[in-house]
């Protein structure tokens, strides 16, 4: 069992948040362990838990080239004495960068495939193919996001998240799973706004909702996604987000990753401008973890 370390919940002062009338805490959920951090601790939980319980000493799972849910498998495997297989999208390139080498470090062996076979990672062919090269394994999908997941993230959401005063919880989204998750685990008491990573992610919607209903047999309300704060899609950012991620750092000592926490941060900044929140609001945000040791 990977070890949790509790961490803190901090107000950050604002002169955009003082002017809006509203409050703003982030729960440092990046300090919960030093590489399965974040929300990738509470999707892996039970996984590694039915891996081990099914026998299995090999984990394989799928990510891009710079997936925090490679970063963590690779890490969570390595402490437990497990295989690790990552199915990359994409060409491999030399150097590798800082994720897929700190996986490889790990003992985690790099399978790429292109992005026209990565988009079958799904099919049962593909899955027999990768079955005859590398054995037997624990298969756990892109982002760590399966039903599994979703009970992690929603036993989070009951332990910690709903001892938490607060009007809204905003958290940046890639898979879906953690969202799911926290959706359930609050019951559609509190509202949940996610912030989509991906361009064009409209799609999450459903992907969430089918999270949410294979969960728990139902789907709630008050929780929605923003689409319109990915700063270029997955992986990608501009010098307006460099300089906001900057700025927190400056200001407010708190360190942010430009692919996920960067633009919920953001994200949720300008929504305060725009007064979406209404005047007496606490907001919460969720920081999920993404940052690299130094």
């Amino acid at each position: 069992m990977l070890k949790y370390f509790d961490n803190p919940i901090i107000e950050i002062q604002s002169n955009t948040a003082e002017k809006a009338g509203v409050n703003i805490l982030i729960k440092r959920e990046d300090l919960n362990h030093p590489v399965v951090s974040g929300n990738k601790w509470w999707k892996l939980k039970y996984n590694l838990e039915v891996a081990e319980k099914e026998g299995q000493r090999t984990l394989l799972t799928f990510g891009g080239a710079y997936s925090n849910h490679i970063y963590a498998s690779a890490g969570a495997a390595k402490e437990l004495d497990l295989k690790s297989i990552g199915v990359i999208r994409g060409e491999k390139i030399l150097p590798l960068n800082s994720t897929l080498g700190f996986a490889k470090d790990c003992g985690m062996k790099l399978h790429f495939v292109s992005r026209e076979d990565y988009r079958k990672k799904s099919e049962e062919d593909f899955i027999e193919n990768l079955k005859e090269k590398f054995g037997e394994f624990y298969l756990i999908p892109e982002g760590g996001s399966n039903v599994l997941a979703v009970k992690g993230c929603a036993e989070f959401a009951r332990e910690k998240l709903s001892l938490i005063d607060f009007d809204y919880l905003c958290l940046p989204v890639g898979t879906g799973g953690t969202i799911a998750g926290i959706v359930a685990g609050l019951e559609g008491k509190k509202n949940v706004v996610g912030f989509s990573v991906l361009k064009n992610g409209h799609f999450l919607n459903e992907e969430i909702r089918k999270l949410l209903i294979e969960y728990s047999e139902k789907d709630y309300e008050k929780w929605s996604i923003q689409t319109d704060y990915h700063f270029g899609g997955y992986a990608k950012k501009t010098s307006k987000l460099d300089q906001f991620i900057m700025r927190m750092k400056q200001e407010h000592n708190l360190d942010l990753d430009p692919i996920y926490t960067g633009k919920m941060a953001a994200g949720v900044f300008d929504l305060i401008t725009k007064k979406y929140f209404p005047k007496g609001s606490t907001i919460l945000l969720l920081h999920t973890g993404g940052l690299r040791p130094t």
